[in-house]
């Protein structure tokens, strides 16, 4: 099988991770390069500033972005320039926190023989059984469905080159966390897809606690009144979701990918 590039996230303090995750896909057979990740807390004020638009992120999502989710994103920023500039077809990025078996190797092989027109096939997905807008086998024991609604994920995924230049043609300033811009496919017109069944699970240390959540409950509980307010407002993003979601599925004439090709 001719692999596409296959990177792994990782933060050169995770040693454990790294090791665990190379350990895995050796085993596998499958050839990798571990990708330097951003560490977001080490951001100066300069470099924040120009990446980072409180004021955006205050309209568009429901709390302030913390270091690691913006640590996240620029580094899948950069493994996409790094994509989008390399001959190979596409490529596949898996963060170090993920667990997986054989099946893996041969979903990858699929994939890379598939001439479809899909844009970035999700690897991993919290919902055990989510709603399909249409499925096709790509072999014994591999399907490929249309997510109705995109995995809150970038644990691991497939993309193609040109999907990787197409989310950079507007990356800054960012406002939300990665996994909840890739979710709205009518901003950024990809054809998002999902390997069923995933062949990625979350590691030992992820299922212990993610680190991005874990480092927003940290610190002093705030007053009563202060959680009351996020708690409507994490409720008036979530419907606001929900209506633009089922509108772009009722009417997916409306998405960025099919307005640009009508022009």
């Amino acid at each position: 099988m001719s692999f596409w590039p296959v990177y792994v996230i990782n933060m050169a303090t995770n040693t454990v991770r790294m090791a665990a995750a190379g350990q895995t896909l050796s085993t596998l057979g499958i050839p990798f390069q571990r990708f330097e990740a951003v560490d977001g807390r080490a951001l100066s004020t300069t470099e924040r500033q120009r990446i980072y638009d409180p004021i955006e992120n205050a309209r568009k999502f429901r709390h302030p972005l913390i270091p690691g989710e913006l640590g996240c994103y620029l580094s899948h920023i950069n493994l996409w320039r790094k994509i989008a500039a390399d001959p190979a077809p596409g490529a596949v990025i898996l963060e170090d926190d993920f667990s997986t078996d054989k099946h893996l190797r041969r979903v990858l092989g699929a994939l890379f023989q598939d001439n479809a027109s899909w844009d970035m096939v999700k690897l991993y997905s919290r919902r055990a059984n989510s709603r399909m807008i249409k499925t096709r086998s790509l072999g014994p024991g591999i399907t490929l469905g249309q997510p109705y609604q995109i995995p809150n994920t970038t644990l691991g995924y497939v993309i193609r080159r040109e999907a990787a230049a197409q989310l950079l043609a507007h990356p800054f300033p960012l406002a939300r966390p990665i996994d909840e811009d890739h979710k709205r496919f009518w901003e950024h017109g990809l054809s998002i897809w999902l390997a069923l069944p995933p062949p990625l699970s979350q590691g030992a240390e992820a299922q212990s606690g993610d680190s991005i959540a874990a480092a927003r409950k940290t610190g002093k509980r705030p007053p009563f009144g202060q959680m009351l307010a996020q708690g409507g407002k994490n409720l008036r993003y979530r419907l606001g979701y929900l209506a633009k979601l089922h509108f772009n599925r009722l009417f997916p004439a409306g998405n960025v990918k099919n307005r640009a090709a009508k022009k």
